[in-house]
């Protein structure tokens, strides 16, 4: 029996990177699919139609800029009329800054915002309505070390990422006693597209931090999602759980 037969996710940032490996680690263990994705392509098109067929389960592209409060809501009311239960949320979509506090204007710290902190709590606010009719479901985080630990540069995506970590806390204390879990997992540098914007900034000082001397892999975050989004996670409720290869 796969880990997540039969079970419904949604799944942000599903075109590339973290979000990309979650959504193939998910379909591999029988998990049915929303995968949202900011623009529609041809090679999206046949890389979700070709895993859900590889895989045996129904994965549906969902064309969305995270940002557009009322088109997400016109999404999910989509999602609702096909009765199914969403058993797990995973936010994944994110962007990055990598400019140093007095070099950021206000308005791209709004952007940073918008996408990293205000799109994932409209996103669970919406899911949980779901959820909670059949008291059960886990929601799943992606933030990153950049909001627990200090460094330069990371004033923007940094605080983004820890005002998502206490959101998760904070609305996993919430949601319990229905059946409802909420994680973060906390990646390290990990060897995806967006990580060549910070490493321009910063060189290779990310490796040197990292006891393991390497990037993680996407699919190493993607196995810790699963984890999470599985029975074998529980009695597990919200935690940030770093997979950083032992940062210094």
């Amino acid at each position: 029996m796969r880990e997540l037969e039969g079970k419904n996710a949604i799944i942000t940032g599903s075109n590339r990177g973290i979000g990309n490996a979650i959504v193939k680690k998910f379909a591999e263990e029988g998990c049915n699919i929303w995968a949202f994705s900011r623009k529609k392509t041809e090679m999206f098109e046949n890389d979700m139609s070709g895993l859900a067929k590889k895989c045996n389960v129904d994965i549906i592209p969902v064309y969305l800029e995270l940002t557009n409060s009322e088109d997400m809501k016109k999404i999910f009311r989509e999602i609702y009329s096909t009765k199914r239960p969403v058993d797990i949320l995973v936010n994944a979509a994110g962007i990055v800054n990598a400019e140093i506090f007095q070099r950021t204007s206000i308005n791209t710290m709004r952007d940073v915002f918008e996408t990293n902190f205000f799109a994932p709590v409209q996103l669970s606010q919406l899911v949980l309505r779901v959820m909670s009719r059949y008291k059960s479901g886990s929601i799943i985080n992606i933030t990153s070390i950049s909001g627990l630990d200090a460094n330069p540069t990371n004033c923007t995506y940094g605080t983004s990422k820890a005002a998502l970590n206490s959101f998760t806390r904070i609305l996993a204390s919430e949601v319990a006693a229905s059946g409802i879990r909420v994680n973060a997992i906390a990646p390290g540098p990990t060897n995806t597209d967006m990580i060549q914007i910070v490493r321009d900034k910063v060189g290779e000082a990310l490796l040197d931090r990292c006891a393991m001397g390497r990037l993680a892999k996407s699919d190493e975050i993607a196995e810790t999602a699963l984890f999470l989004a599985s029975e074998r996670s529980s009695f597990i409720n919200g935690q940030i759980l770093r997979v950083d290869g032992g940062t210094k």
